[in-house]
């Protein structure tokens, strides 16, 4: 039931918003205690128990060798040949993509994917989201042969092995004088894929472009007049989408000994106890066949220019770098050792993808596969190729989220800039669309849109639908947003990217809702979510506007100016309050202000969007209690995909929640594919990316928050687990250390100044 009254509406705004302490609420004493009694005490504690405080950077001496032994526990190993591209591995360098497997006769075979690789949807594709918005194609699938072949002999040995500290994927396939040795890596610094063949005795290798759009629909086309090299590309046609026209991507193969057998083959000349086969990717627009194939072949040669030992080197360099950047290696019972396990194939997948022109796709990132039965409906079963993906090519923000939120943590920050460019990109043509549309300022990003965005005409007299009239996620990336400059301190970020998009949003929302008889903003029509459509004053909405215009004001003044700041304050002072009311006699926030009577029409739960992604409670706030309340009477209690609970129990201090929801967030492998971190299809479709990234997410949260300047250790960490850890923290931080019998040691935070941020809730309990 919603209580009318103002006092108590305003004594709820203060809680959320200012941080000050209302006498009505005595269910934040645990809070209190932290910061009021607790906090001088702790520190001094810490202090005493961290007597020698280092700086282990990335790469230091001290750290490097434990991670990486930790780190090759983890590493995946096959002993059984494919058969297919469900049963292939990952692998990539941020922007390409490959799907890796060994058919059962021998053959190295590997689907190659690429950000930037956008299609058009074949003329008689039906489904809608698969026309809208492009198709992230795949460029092509390569099949390499070994003659002899040392699968052929019964008995063969074989074994397939993802190393991850570098990044390679070695097969060996036969034994002894029949042995031969295959390694496949994707240059993390230049846009080239080697293999490369070593033999007991000289083999000859074959590599062929096994294509399955050339000669159909939309076919690819093989560029002929290449003397030992096999060329393809695929450009998409004058009637595709103005944004996709012109847009053309493939490949070149060659390799030092290889011969062209035909359009699609090579072979080696002669046989030879090593083979290096090179595979040089590349997506342009605006350009001819010739014009494309002409900058590939300068690509290739820039690429070759570094000799292969270097290149290989500076390759491990990288990734040694990335695996130092954090940890998280939990020791207990057999859910801490699979939990840590998806921890780390999550953020593995997440780098192998993450370093694009455009973000990770939401629905199988680069690494979707074929499939031969694949089940459109209950009564309906057909073959789909690699370039399918239900949900299509468009970024749905709630989905996206979920990959990008836990790199903060992971350190991973330059895997968020494609994020960020894409919508700084879009936001242009969307304010011209919102003055077209609306006659004001400002703009919105929509909750699904292409990588090139756009807006409907959403007026309050448009009927409802599911993202229509949803404004959220402007507010939810500019939050993200605001986390990435506290990270790292990046002010050309926060002037060029970070303020035009936060202020666009704020102006948008200033402009287009109208104020209530009190002055007050009016959230009306406006969705909560996509689970109540067109309601009055949202929970999402007011408090992201809440969380990201109080976070706005607070930014130095070097960054924006006074009036601006103004005008801010002014916004600020008429946001509603959050709508809060009882269930079963205990106060709760609530989806949407007014009676609870809209239908609901998804499994979400938006009353805790004030938990997360907005923060506005948690374990360092006030209100904790009836956030508490909120979260235990959740309607939805569903598991793994978008669901955002593991995240929300962890910054509630919901321990056993937490637990439940990460762990199998971590370990809900899809049954149909063989790699075990590509997750379960859900909502979405496999691999699930974003069930992994709220798994990511969750896991860190349960071992350490930030809020300020605070560094909150421990917060909802079960007690039967141990851990050693890394993570990065706001202003430039890292905190490093081991969790034992419930009790943090080896503590070690860089800059060592932020020691005195510390609050270890194991020593305040």
């Amino acid at each position: 039931m919603l209580t009318n009254d103002k006092n108590i509406f305003r004594m709820m705004s203060n809680i959320t918003v200012i941080n000050r302490i209302n006498n009505q609420l005595n269910n934040c004493r645990r809070t209190l205690k932290i910061l009021s009694v607790a906090l001088p005490l702790l520190i001094t504690s810490i202090k005493g128990y961290t007597q020698a405080v280092k700086s282990h950077g990335p790469g230091s001496a001290e750290t490097k060798p434990a991670v990486n032994s930790l780190l090759d526990v983890y590493n995946v190993t096959w002993d059984t040949p494919g058969p297919s591209s469900s049963q292939s591995m990952p692998t990539g360098n941020g922007d390409i993509g490959l799907n890796v497997w060994v058919e059962p006769n021998g053959d190295l075979c590997f689907l190659i994917a690429k950000t930037d690789a956008w299609g058009a949807a074949a003329p008689g594709e039906k489904n809608p989201w698969i026309k809208a918005g492009g198709v992230l194609m795949k460029l092509g699938k390569v099949r390499v042969s070994l003659s002899p072949n040392p699968m052929l002999h019964p008995g063969a040995k074989f074994k397939q092995v993802l190393k991850l500290h570098d990044n390679e994927i070695v097969v060996n396939e036969g034994a002894g004088e029949k042995a031969v040795k295959l390694r496949i890596w994707v240059d993390a610094n230049h846009p080239v894929i080697r293999v490369e063949s070593k033999s007991a005795r000289p083999v000859i290798v074959k590599v062929t472009l096994d294509d399955w759009r050339i000669d159909g629909a939309g076919s690819d086309t093989v560029l002929s007049k290449r003397a030992n090299q096999v060329a393809w590309c695929h450009q998409n046609t004058d009637d595709a989408d103005q944004h996709l026209r012109g847009i053309i991507f493939g490949g070149l193969i060659k390799g030092q000994g290889l011969v062209k057998k035909d359009d699609t083959t090579l072979q080696s000349v002669r046989a030879a106890k090593s083979q290096l086969i090179a595979v040089y990717p590349l997506t342009t627009k605006g350009l001819s066949n010739i014009q494309w194939l002409s900058q590939l072949s300068t690509q290739a040669r820039q690429a070759d220019q570094l000799p292969l030992e270097q290149a290989r080197q500076a390759h491990r360099q990288w990734w040694d770098h990335f695996w130092h950047r954090s940890w998280i290696f939990i020791k207990g019972d057999r859910l801490a050792d699979s939990t840590t396990r998806g921890y780390i194939l999550q953020r593995f997948v997440t780098a192998c993808a993450g370093r694009g022109a455009y973000p990770i796709k939401f629905n199988g990132s680069l690494f979707v596969v074929d499939n031969s039965r694949y089940q459109e409906n209950v009564n309906s079963v057909r073959s789909i190729d690699a370039d399918f993906r239900e949900w299509g090519g468009q970024y749905w923000m709630q989905n996206t989220r979920a990959m990008y939120w836990p790199r903060l943590m992971a350190g991973d920050f330059d895997e968020m800039l494609p994020l960020f460019n894409m919508y700084r990109h879009i936001l242009p043509d969307n304010a011209k669309q919102v003055k077209e549309f609306y006659h004001h300022e400002g703009a919105y990003f929509a909750e699904t849109s292409p990588f090139w965005g756009g807006l409907l005409y959403m007026g309050p007299e448009v009927k409802e639908n599911w993202t229509g009239h949803y404004f959220t996620p402007i507010l939810e990336l500019s939050m993200m947003m605001l986390d990435y400059y506290e990270y790292t301190g990046d002010k050309k970020f926060a002037k060029e990217t970070l303020l035009p998009i936060a202020s666009a949003g704020i102006q948008f929302f200033d402009q287009y809702f109208s104020r209530d008889a009190q002055g007050k903003l009016l959230l009306d029509p406006d969705n909560s979510i996509e689970m109540f459509w067109k309601v009055h004053n949202p929970a999402p909405d007011i408090a992201g506007l809440h969380a990201v215009i109080s976070r706005l004001i607070a930014l130095p003044d070097n960054l924006i100016d006074g009036k601006t700041k103004a005008n801010w304050q002014r916004v600020y002072n008429e946001l509603p309050y959050l709508p809060m009311g009882e269930k079963d006699g205990t106060p709760v926030l609530l989806p949407y202000t007014g009676p609870q009577t809209v239908q609901g029409r998804n499994l979400e739960n938006p009353e805790l969007y004030a938990v997360y992604p907005f923060r506005i409670y948690g374990l360092s706030k006030p209100g904790l209690q009836i956030a508490i309340n909120t979260f235990n009477a959740r309607k939805f209690k569903d598991k793994g995909c978008w669901v955002q609970d593991p995240i929300q129990a962890a910054m509630l201090g919901l321990t056993n929640d937490a637990q439940a929801y990460v762990t199998f967030a971590l370990t809900r492998k899809e049954p149909t594919l063989k790699f075990p971190a590509f997750w379960a299809t859900g909502h979405d479709y496999a691999p699930d990316e974003d069930n992994g990234g709220n798994g990511e997410n969750g896991l860190q949260q349960m071992l350490l928050q930030t809020e300020g300047k605070k560094i909150i250790l421990l917060p909802a960490w079960p007690k039967g687990w141990s851990a050693d850890f890394k993570l990065n923290a706001p202003f430039n931080t890292t905190v490093q250390g081991t969790v034992k019998d419930g009790m943090i040691t080896n503590l070690v935070i860089t800059p060592a100044s932020r020691m005195a941020d510390v609050v270890d809730l194991t020593k305040v309990n």
